[in-house]
């Protein structure tokens, strides 16, 4: 098919989506177009990004996202369009609208089924997949109301600090409140009372996590992302072992910075629960590693490619042509595991350098970067030789981490 037939179509604006817009322009040199609610740096000027603002994109269940998509099917009418979305929300909607048939026959979904999508969205289901294929977790307790948290969590088998979280990030987010963040420490009994109240007090509806924090910064992280061919079964992994992360209070958890790594034996546990269950598309794992037990523990997964994506792409598996390959051409691929290793970024290299822990990741990161093995998602000079506004853009974005590692990690 000739590229000038692929019109890639990206809900959301942020990194996630520039990352996938790179992916498409390296592999087929077109421009894709990302709709948003309000223009994000990390799209903003870009020449290979067409940014459409719909202040109300995420209202009406879906239907005022349905309707925009439509109205762009039908003023593209020679277009293969593949579809991605860029946050949980989002790509649930686009699950819905795929499985109602109420999306253009010419929008290529790389996500799975509603039927996947509850047995893994939220992440008390998750972990009840974790039991049934045996993939360990960090001790848990979910509750669905304030009033089932325990008076004395120590008495639960629980330390402190310990983490709190929603189950359903998708929904949580419905429910903003001042001092909201993706995820929560608390340092004692108190804190976690007071933080669980804020919580539903918002009006979130779903389940909250308790869980045991497993000890160990960011470079104890791993972050595992997969494709699974429209016949449910597994076709590309890709493993890597996150440097630094982001510490800005709705940031927490989102890479910043990863070394991909080959480790077989524990990314075939995964492998297992999603040919099991017969998964689509893309998906996420948050994993880390714990000295004290020598294992690795899931935290969650998210039905989409990640934030950090093009960690992918740079390691020789561009998302987009993994999708236009499966679902536009029909390409019947092998299972592929990646082992190239290379060193991605977000953040510039001083703050790397400067916050990552690990001395040898470090070490790792300067040799592949001296080697030709690094990628920084934002620095893509087919892109910023084109736009001097979007240069400026990129350079502002990169001095203003600086600032907030500094006020975010005091303590590392």
């Amino acid at each position: 098919m000739s590229s000038k037939n692929i019109v890639p179509v990206i809900i959301g604006t942020d990194l996630n989506a520039y990352n996938v817009a790179r992916a498409f322009h390296e592999a087929y040199g077109v421009k894709s177009h990302a709709f948003g609610r309000f223009a994000v740096s990390a799209t903003k000027y870009s020449s290979i990004v067409i940014t459409h603002l719909v202040p109300d994109l995420d209202k009406e269940g879906g239907e005022r996202l349905a309707a925009v998509l439509d109205e762009f099917a039908r003023s593209h009418p020679d277009a293969s369009m593949p579809l991605f979305g860029c946050t949980d929300e989002y790509v649930s909607m686009i699950i819905d609208l795929a499985a109602k048939g109420r999306l253009d026959k010419r929008y290529a979904v790389p996500y799975t089924t509603p039927r996947c999508r509850d047995l893994f969205a939220d992440k008390a289901d998750f972990y009840a997949m974790c039991d049934k294929y045996g993939v360990p977790y960090p001790k848990t307790l979910i509750i669905s109301e304030k009033s089932q948290l325990p008076i004395n969590l120590s008495n639960e088998g629980f330390s402190f600090p310990l983490v709190i979280k929603p189950s359903s990030s998708a929904e949580y987010w419905r429910y903003p409140f001042d001092g909201m963040k993706k995820a929560y420490f608390a340092e004692n009994q108190k804190e976690a009372e007071e933080i669980v109240s804020q919580m539903y007090a918002s009006g979130y509806p779903g389940r909250v996590i308790i869980q045991k924090r497993i000890p160990g910064g960011d470079d104890k992280m791993r972050v595992l992302t997969t494709y699974s061919d429209k016949t449910g079964h597994v076709t590309m992994m890709c493993l890597g072992h996150v440097l630094l992360e982001e510490h800005t209070p709705k940031g927490i958890g989102n890479h910043s910075a990863i070394i991909t790594e080959y480790n077989p034996a524990l990314t075939s546990r995964f492998r297992a629960i999603l040919d099991g269950e017969g998964y689509t598309g893309f998906c996420n794992f948050d994993i880390k590693f714990d000295e004290e037990t020598g294992e690795y523990y899931a935290f969650d997964m998210n039905l989409r490619q990640g934030r950090s994506n093009y960690y992918v792409t740079a390691a020789g598996e561009n998302i987009a042509r993994i999708v236009v390959d499966d679902l536009i051409e029909g390409v019947k691929k092998p299972f592929h595991e990646v082992e190239k290793k290379v060193f991605w970024h977000s953040v510039p290299r001083g703050v790397v350098r400067r916050y990552t822990k690990d001395s040898e990741l470090v070490a790792s990161a300067h040799s592949l970067s001296a080697k030709g093995d690094a990628a920084s998602s934002y620095m893509y000079a087919p892109d910023l030789m084109r736009s001097p506004l979007r240069l400026a853009c990129v350079l502002e974005m990169g001095r203003r981490q600086y600032g907030k590692y500094k006020k975010y990690c005091k303590n590392l």
